[in-house]
């Protein structure tokens, strides 16, 4: 079984390298790309596609960073805990509810 998913993850692989690869050859035509002030780039089409994609990724990334430091810093403090004396209890919970059995027990949007 493990045989089988190594063998179809490459044949997955490899599927996907050779239609980007097709791709490629088939956008080799100059593109140009005309900035402000009258600046210009002309480069392969497959170049231009492949650097607006890099370019995504790249802001993706940097726009994730400051939420993943801030996980990262709520992930490696410690939770406070409770401190308790003999002298002072938990309050008691309150005893559960049931809701009327007219109500639905979820919403499906309908």
């Amino acid at each position: 079984m493990n045989k089988l998913l190594w063998l179809l993850k490459w044949m997955l692989k490899a599927a996907i390298f050779f239609t980007l690869f097709a791709f490629a050859l088939n956008n080799q035509q100059d593109t140009t790309v005309h900035f402000f002030f009258g600046n210009q780039w002309q480069a392969p089409q497959v170049l231009v596609v492949l650097t607006a994609f890099a370019a995504g990724v790249a802001v993706g990334v940097f726009g994730m960073v400051p939420w993943w430091w801030r996980q990262r810093r709520l992930a490696s403090t410690p939770a406070p805990t409770p401190t308790w004396t003999s002298t002072t209890s938990p309050a008691p919970l309150a005893p559960a509810v049931a809701s009327p059995a007219t109500a639905p027990a979820y919403a499906d949007g309908i």
